[in-house]
């Protein structure tokens, strides 16, 4: 299996999900404090989704 590097795009869009994560964990934004968990996972499986897929 060849690993191919995600798109830029894909990079700051998972960054933003883990920032936002990151924010929601520490309660600085209480909204979103109850999905951080998911929004981190879903993170790391965008990364690790674009690794596999490529153009992604």
């Amino acid at each position: 299996m060849r690993l191919s590097p995600p798109k830029q795009i894909t990079w700051f869009v998972a960054l933003a999900l883990a920032v936002l994560a990151l924010l929601g964990q520490t309660g600085v934004i209480a909204a979103i404090s109850q999905y951080a968990f998911w929004l981190a996972l879903i993170a790391a499986a965008l990364l690790l989704l674009a690794t596999i897929v490529r153009d992604l």
